[in-house]
């Protein structure tokens, strides 16, 4: 069962901080899981979150650290010594302990590596610190079960218990050859049921997946979802077993890669450039350089929509009414084609929908456009129409022809915004350019100006004779 952080919960911890009631709050805080923790660390002052920090012992806290928001981790970090840190790395898997250390600045590195108890996991965190964070070598383990291929059933168990008291999950036994090189692996099931005294050179298995420590930890995902794998082995340049990726990496791989995706795709359509850093992260004129290129193609494009109403400008001297309606056609337009647009780049995403798949797409936005922009133009027709039997405005003796010209502009409008919004993604991906480029601005302003030519065409044509 979740535990639930209630109002009471927190209070009492905050009685107890008060109090300095070490003892009491250890006892409360054991029986919680880490995450748990955190998350009320989360909800305390950042005073109270360290007192209670401190309070508990080592393998909680390294365990604590990895659950902690960016920003908490940091200034816990900031407030620990060098000794406190280590003490806490030594707790963690070695690609854990990279990740935590690797957020310290050099000096504080050094002085937290020389504090470390065990100097084997020193010598690894050291290693995976050479390797980019979104490598394979990044986010690979040390720690794995290794054995010889020129050992038997006996001495291959002999070993693994040696190798296995300081590993949380075995997934795999991997073979190597007296050079440390990957040759294979060994199924739990042939080992326990074969002869002790068998060399395991007559059974382990030599074909198996693996990757190289410097291939991106998106393409491990894809790999380790692809062949369904809970562990894959992880070699260097020379094929010599370098360590070992798990399904908790690679599940966090995944999340951080779909946050950041669904970060870029809202960026994109909402008509900026991606940013490479969060927004408190990102310089001043980096922001406007990212900014300012998407704006300057939309003022562009704005600028033809001034253009269409210069075309027009006849007919509105004419019938200046029909510029009171102006801004509710473009933005129903607008509006729907951002719809379609937002609607389709989703399904794309979620690989609902491919290329082969937009003469589907198109006969059901047409449906679908024309009885939107039908509701709307119903809903455009009554407004005139009350406003006119009511007082409200007074659009003259040809306010039916008024009407019935916006009316029918909205349904062509809503219909023409719809098809563009939902087409241009499968153009763009087409051309293999990014869907999400098709942003909400982007439609916007297509729309704008082909609406305009639409509405003062209908318009032409309705009130040709009447006020035209």
């Amino acid at each position: 069962m979740e535990f639930k952080i209630s109002k009471k919960f927190i209070n009492e911890l905050k009685q107890l901080i008060q109090s300095k009631n070490d003892q009491q709050l250890e006892v409360i805080l054991n029986d919680i899981h880490y995450a748990d923790i955190a998350e009320i660390l989360e909800k305390l002052s950042f005073k109270r979150a360290i007192y209670v920090f401190k309070v508990l012992d080592s393998e909680k806290t390294a365990e604590i650290l990895l659950e902690l928001s960016d920003d908490l981790r940091e200034k816990i970090l900031r407030n620990l010594s060098s000794k406190e840190i280590a003490e806490a790395l030594d707790e963690l898997d070695t690609n854990d302990a990279t990740d935590i250390i690797g957020e310290l600045s050099q000096i504080k590195k050094d002085e937290v590596i020389s504090e470390l108890e065990d100097e084997e996991h020193a010598r690894d965190i050291v290693d995976l610190l050479r390797y980019h964070e979104d490598t394979a070598g990044g986010i690979m383990h040390k720690e794995l079960v290794k054995v010889n291929e020129n050992w038997n059933v006996f001495t291959c168990i002999k070993q693994m218990r040696i190798q296995a008291e300081n590993i949380s999950k075995v997934h795999s036994i991997y073979v190597v050859d007296d050079e440390n090189k990957l040759k294979g692996r060994l199924s739990l099931k042939d080992l326990l049921t074969a002869s002790t005294k068998t060399p395991i050179k007559e059974f382990y298995i030599s074909k198996l997946h693996f990757v190289d420590v410097e291939m991106p930890d998106v393409e491990v995902a894809r790999i380790m979802d692809k062949y369904d794998l809970e562990a894959i082995p992880v070699v260097d340049e020379s094929g010599h077993l370098a360590g070992r990726i798990t399904i908790d990496d690679v599940i966090d791989v995944i999340k951080e890669e779909i946050e950041k995706r669904d970060t870029e795709d809202i960026q994109k359509f909402g008509g900026l450039e991606a940013l490479e850093l969060p927004y408190v992260q990102t310089r001043l004129f980096e922001m406007v350089k990212k900014r300012a290129t998407w704006l300057v193609v939309l003022f562009i494009g704005e600028m033809f929509t001034a253009s269409a109403m210069g075309f027009f400008q006849g007919e509105i001297e004419k019938a200046v009414v029909l510029a009171l309606f102006v801004p509710l056609i473009i933005s129903s337009g607008g509006n729907s084609g951002s719809q379609a647009a937002t609607l389709i780049i989703r399904a794309m995403a979620l690989k609902e929908l491919t290329l082969k798949d937009w003469w589907f797409v198109m006969k059901k936005e047409i449906a679908s456009g024309f009885l939107l922009g039908s509701i709307l133009g119903i809903v455009g027709f009554i407004r005139i129409m009350v406003w006119q039997q009511t007082g409200l405005y007074q659009y003259g003796i040809h306010w039916f022809a008024v009407a019935m010209t916006v009316s029918i502009s909205l349904v062509f409008i809503v219909l023409w915004g719809t098809l563009s919004g939902s087409m241009i993604p499968f153009l763009l991906k087409k051309l293999k350019l990014d869907p999400a480029t098709s942003s909400a601005p982007f439609v916007a302003t297509l729309v704008d100006v082909t609406g305009l030519v639409i509405y003062f065409s209908i318009a032409s044509l309705v009130l040709k004779g009447k006020l035209l």
